[in-house]
């Protein structure tokens, strides 16, 4: 990570509350960590990444969010460089597919810019940066915030009100926090801060933004292992697809660091998300299946067949601008939306929020 500010003899270190455990929310936490700060992190869901997650199977492991990312930002090169270990080169051969038959333009195209993926998937790296967090006991897992009030003790500071996202009833109160810092998808974030009633000049900007949703399947035919059949389908292993209900397919098998087992990452495009966003999953699962068949050429029946509904997955109209801080108030939002959609979006974005409120 890029080095923080060196602390002056006066220092005076603060409280930080870092809703949200994705890139962004990593990327600013660790950074006001290593300023000196204390910071708490809150995360809705179990572990680590947001978008940038792995499902684990029998079969090996799915990216089912975030299928790579690209380095453009010294920034992020530099932290990345700490890390060496962690993010790997994919030399995916990437082909463009014209139609439902899965004609392609040209066969092995190569990535415009280097491709990479984090091992052993794509919540690896983000994992690994919030490890001095969690060994300083700073996160709150499976902990969804509904509220940020005044604190009821210090009204120059703020309180958070959580719920356990597991079976535990009934809500909870964290307090002493000089700022709040919220990493979560623009719809969220608006939400509770319209729900908080506070900073609506703030929730006015991130009205703004747009997302669109995207529905992932995931397959395995572990079929494809046996003797003398290295794998099913094309020659290629990643494709962007102008098919009405596909967007990108992947073979994760592919990538580096993960199982041999022939699997495969199959997001559907904006627009057919939107249009069976409240679908129930069989249907959807049914309907990717026979698009995957119809653009990879792969009609056996897969071993394992699972999706995931994403509500925000992609920015269709970002924020225009790295991060939101209120000074006065202590009350900030980053994210990738608020510049585009892409892993280093999200990481410039809640580097640059942390250095604001430093």
């Amino acid at each position: 990570m890029p080095k923080a500010p060196t602390l002056s003899a006066t220092f005076s270190p603060r409280h930080f509350a870092v809703i949200g455990g994705g890139m962004a929310g990593i990327a600013c936490a660790r950074t006001l960590l290593q300023a000196g700060h204390q910071v708490t992190v809150f995360e809705k869901s179990a572990g680590f990444g947001g978008r940038m997650a792995s499902r684990q199977t029998v079969f090996g492991s799915f990216d089912h969010g975030a299928q790579y990312f690209t380095v453009r930002d010294d920034r992020f090169a530099q932290a990345l460089a700490t890390s060496p270990k962690v993010s790997k080169p994919w030399s995916a051969t990437t082909v463009r597919v014209l139609d439902a038959f899965g004609r392609v333009a040209a066969a092995g195209l190569p990535a415009r810019e280097p491709h990479w993926v984090a091992v052993p998937g794509m919540n690896g790296l983000v994992k690994h940066w919030a490890q001095p967090l969690a060994s300083a006991g700073q996160v709150r897992l499976q902990t969804r915030v509904v509220a940020i009030e005044r604190d009821a003790v210090n009204r120059k500071r703020w309180q958070l009100r959580t719920e356990d996202t597991t079976t535990e009833p009934g809500q909870h109160v964290e307090a002493g926090f000089d700022a709040v810092l919220l990493a979560i998808p623009s719809v969220q974030a608006h939400g509770l801060l319209v729900a908080s009633d506070i900073a609506p000049r703030m929730a006015g900007a991130i009205a703004k933004v747009g997302v669109a949703p995207c529905w992932t399947l995931m397959l395995a035919f572990p079929q494809a292992s046996q003797p003398n059949l290295a794998h099913l389908g094309p020659q290629w292993n990643a494709a962007r697809s102008t098919h009405h209900r596909i967007a990108w397919v992947a073979r994760e098998s592919s990538k580096p660091g993960r199982g041999s087992v022939e699997r495969w990452t199959v997001q559907a495009s904006a627009a057919w998300s939107h249009e069976h966003l409240e679908d129930d999953a069989p249907r959807v699962q049914a309907k990717l299946i026979k698009a995957f068949s119809e653009v990879t050429g792969i009609r056996a029946e897969p071993a394992h067949a699972a999706v995931h509904r994403w509500r925000y997955a992609q920015t269709t109209q970002p924020l225009g601008e790295s991060h939101l801080w209120n000074a006065k108030l202590g009350v900030g939002v980053c994210g990738d939306w608020c510049l585009g959609h892409r892993v280093e979006n999200a990481f410039v974005s809640g580097l640059e929020l942390a250095l604001a409120a430093l």
